[in-house]
């Protein structure tokens, strides 16, 4: 645990490699700063449909005046059905990354089937991320906590 939580990927290879992604193009890990674009995103068109459907407050600003557990719940509800069938979100999409299945097993890393990874994993990783904390810590491979309890990771496509 502890070499877990001081740093760096161990052997040189780069972010996402002990779990057999490739070091940099497509399906190696997704930086933090696309994934926190696509974060920012996914937020700002939840509170968007929050505000538009579900105003709390009549005054002020259009994308103030939504309810902050109604734009959490819309989040929540984007990333398990859109995680869970597709692989990613909108802002996810949007910054060319995607969910997927991914760790380490006896035989060696689990390979890419391209395949979304499920609902149990969204769910799961969907639960932790909304907690904020889980996501905002991270381990040498570049994964959130939330990602590494559901077994998922975030690539490039």
């Amino acid at each position: 645990m502890g070499s877990w939580l001081e740093g760096g990927p161990s052997g040189g290879g780069g972010r996402g490699t002990a779990l057999g992604l490739p070091a940099q193009g497509s399906g190696s890990a997704a930086t933090i700063g696309r994934r926190a674009v696509a974060l920012v995103l996914d937020w700002t068109l939840c509170l968007l449909l929050a505000s538009a459907f579900f105003a709390g407050d009549a005054t002020g600003p259009f994308w103030q005046r939504a309810d902050g557990m109604v734009t959490l719940a819309i989040f929540a509800v984007e990333n398990l059905v859109l995680v869970g069938t597709l692989g990613f979100t909108v802002g996810h999409r949007v910054l060319g990354i995607r969910v997927r299945r991914a760790g380490v097993t006896p035989d060696g890393p689990l390979p890419d089937d391209g395949r979304a990874p499920g609902f149990g994993r969204a769910a799961l990783r969907t639960f932790l991320l909304c907690l904020v904390i889980p996501a905002v810590v991270w381990d040498s491979d570049g994964r959130g906590l939330h990602d590494r309890a559901a077994g998922t990771a975030i690539v490039r496509r």
